[in-house]
Parts: structure tokens; C-alpha cells; sequence
């Protein structure tokens, strides 16, 4: 299980990419088409076209980690519209759940990203 903080920022790829790519075509992706650096610590979320697995890529400071959840039966029905998730819904997404079902408690007060 992959540990996602409070304060990480989880991103989406809407779309579906193609699951050939590796590290850099994923990092390439993140630079190209969400105008992200992928050295700042985000978490990236990737989906096949079937909707059966799920990529995400992820900077620690040291290098990358890729790690891909392909599910056994059935598809990933409740893929993100909107390019941002919060923490806690990138962990009922994962778990096959709908993340706009997920509901936490507001941000008090939201830590800045660092510039």
C-alpha cells in the first residue's frame, strides 16, 4: 500500500494513456499535458483505456516509484472528471470506490504548496 499524507497532492490523468510507458513517458506526460514538475513530491494517477489498472508515479527524493494495480474481476467504474484528488479520496479510488462519495473533514487551514 502506497502511504499518501494529508498534505500530498494527488493528480489525474482524465484520460486513459497508453500502459506501455514506463517512468519517463509517464514523467514525460506529467510535464506535457498536466504542466506538472513531477520532482515536487505529487502523487500521479494513470488509468488503461479498459479501466482496468491503474498507474501511479511517484518522486520520493531519491527516485521514482511506478506501481501499477491491475484488478482481478470488473473495472475501475468511478474514474475522477476533475484533474485533482484529495488524499483520502485517492484511497477509496484505488479501492475500486467512487471518490466523490468520499467525504472527510474540510481543510482548517490548507497548507501552501511550496513554490
Amino acid at each position: 500500500m502506497i502511504q499518501v499524507t494529508p498534505q500530498m497532492r494527488v493528480r489525474v490523468a482524465v484520460d486513459p494513456v497508453d500502459f506501455r510507458r514506463g517512468i519517463d513517458g509517464l514523467r514525460r506526460l506529467c510535464i506535457a499535458d498536466l504542466n506538472e514538475d513531477p520532482f515536487r513530491g505529487t502523487v500521479y494517477l494513470f488509468r488503461n483505456r479498459q479501466a482496468t489498472s491503474i498507474k501511479v508515479l511517484i518522486y520520493d527524493g531519491q527516485g521514482f516509484w511506478l506501481c501499477q494495480k491491475r484488478l482481478s474481476a470488473g473495472r475501475f467504474a468511478h474514474w475522477p472528471t476533475g484533474s485533482s484528488l484529495a488524499p483520502h479520496e485517492f484511497a477509496v479510488l484505488i479501492a475500486g470506490g467512487d471518490p466523490a462519495q468520499a467525504k472527510g473533514a474540510p481543510a482548517w487551514r490548507p497548507i501552501p504548496v511550496p513554490t
